[in-house]
């Protein structure tokens, strides 16, 4: 299938020129502190989200952009590392990375490296072809990618621009930027959760779902995964297929959710224009969504029931844990069990403070606490940690006047999701989350520089003809 793949790059690149306009670059260069260079955009994370960006932003003619993961090459996101699935929950024929270019989609990739009776029997994409398709797009789109870099500082600089702390494999490196997009995942603005009852355990005992965990090391061991959703039955899954002796999937509700709201949300209206809603519908719309989480998918579900060592334990909240002699005793509303380890499935929390690069700001950054008192009945201290985004996708200030920089860091990690619904971390999504994003930063970039493009017009003498001598003193 060589030779597919090949024709359809060569498809891809003519699509892209043909596609290009409008082809005139429109950023005015920026010096900063003693003429270092500036960049126009940063992205932070090279995962799925970050990199569709960057292609889109690349064009719309924003070309001085750094885009950086802390992960090696083919390790960026989460589908080579903690997505423990063998395939994506979405269905096969959701489209986002392609930006709308019919040769960029991953069916065209698939039936062109695979065959099209490939495709027509797939059921559900592969976890490694997705990685491997989007690892293609960075390669056929020319998205340049600068690995094993991470974030760990950002601070205001003069100018109005913002100074990025980098740790690379040689040593701390700062660059300059206009704006800075934080696309560094589920967590990129908190952490993920552990019952408070397991934190005070050796790590040896426990892990969180984002955690790198030896499952080979489980082979004969007693599992206690806390969760209710795909991500807890795929660690459950991995553990059996790994050969643990028994695992008990511990759901705090009495009953199993079975109903997937993302796939109810996965519609153009709302996906474009619940950013559009007032406060009180946004969330309305975000706390009831929230609050089921994701079902577990039947062929996730069929994965782990087809172990007889498997059990789901309903009702089983954790309230306390203790080292006994090497292993755990857990405490849970259904009773008491023993487990050599426990993984925690149940989510991220917003807490800019946890983050290395957002804690020294964290105070200044405006919450959905700040901005709006929900009714008794929807109140949820957890949802009003996320962060209060502008209409462009950008941190906004507590108290006006105090950070005024933050209007220049744009939040593309799960946390978007009170303001804008379903982002980049999704693949429902992204067809019209990245976008959206995009615009808002060429939005800010161009209003920002409007004096400048002012001034460009009146020096503008590009002549169009040529008068004939009757016309020559025109």
């Amino acid at each position: 299938m060589s030779g597919n793949l090949a024709e359809l790059e060569a498809q891809v690149r003519r699509e892209l020129e043909l596609t290009a306009h409008p082809t005139l670059d429109w950023m005015p260069n920026t010096s900063g502190p003693d003429g270092a260079h500036v960049y126009d955009v940063v992205i932070a994370g090279a995962g799925q989200g970050g990199l569709i960006l960057a292609h889109h932003l690349k064009r719309d003619r924003v070309r001085n952009i750094l885009l950086f993961d802390k992960a090696k090459f083919g390790q960026e996101g989460v589908w080579t590392t903690y997505a423990r699935m063998p395939t994506l929950r979405s269905p096969k024929d959701y489209t986002g990375p392609d930006l709308g270019l019919a040769s960029l989609t991953y069916q065209a990739w698939h039936e062109a490296k695979y065959g099209i009776a490939d495709w027509e029997a797939l059921e559900f994409i592969p976890a490694g072809h997705w990685s491997d398709y989007l690892l293609w797009i960075r390669a056929v789109a020319e998205v340049p990618v600068r690995n094993e870099v991470a974030l760990t500082g950002i601070a205001p600089a003069t100018n109005d621009l913002l100074k990025v702390t980098l740790e690379t494999a040689t040593g701390e490196e700062q660059v300059y930027a206009r704006k800075l997009v934080l696309a560094t995942g589920q967590d990129g603005a908190g952490k993920w959760l552990a019952p408070p009852c397991i934190e005070h355990l050796p790590r040896q005992f426990w892990a969180t779902t984002a955690d790198p965990i030896d499952f080979a090391a489980l082979e004969g061991k007693d599992v206690a995964v806390l969760g209710a959703g795909a991500s807890a039955a795929d660690n459950a899954a991995t553990a059996l297929e790994a050969g643990a002796r028994t695992v008990r999937m511990f759901v705090r509700r009495e009953r199993l959710q079975r109903v997937q709201p993302y796939r109810w949300l996965t519609f153009a209206g709302f996906l474009r224009h619940y950013c559009d809603l007032d406060d009180a519908w946004r969330w309305r719309f975000m706390s009831y969504v929230l609050g089921l989480r994701e079902s577990i998918p039947q062929h996730t579900y069929d994965r782990v029931r087809t172990f007889p060592n498997f059990e789901i334990v309903k009702g089983g909240g954790w309230n306390a844990a203790e080292d006994r002699d090497g292993r755990v005793e857990l405490e849970t509303d259904a009773g008491v069990f023993e487990a050599d380890y426990l993984i925690s499935c149940i989510g991220m929390d917003v807490d800019f403070a946890a983050r290395l690069e957002l804690k020294p700001f964290a105070p200044h950054i405006k919450t959905w606490r700040d901005a709006y008192t929900p009714p008794i009945d929807e109140q949820n201290e957890r949802l009003g940690r996320y962060p209060y985004l502008d209409g462009n996708g950008a941190y906004q200030e507590l108290n006006p006047g105090t950070a005024p920089y933050l209007r220049h860091i744009y939040d593309y990690t799960f946390a978007a999701t009170m303001s804008f619904g379903a982002s980049g971390c999704s693949i429902n999504a992204m067809k019209i989350a990245t976008p959206r994003l995009a615009a808002g930063i060429t939005r800010a970039l161009f209003q920002e520089d409007a004096a400048r493009h002012w001034e460009t017009l009146l020096a503008f003498d590009q002549t169009v003809f040529e008068p004939s001598e009757l016309d020559a003193d025109d």
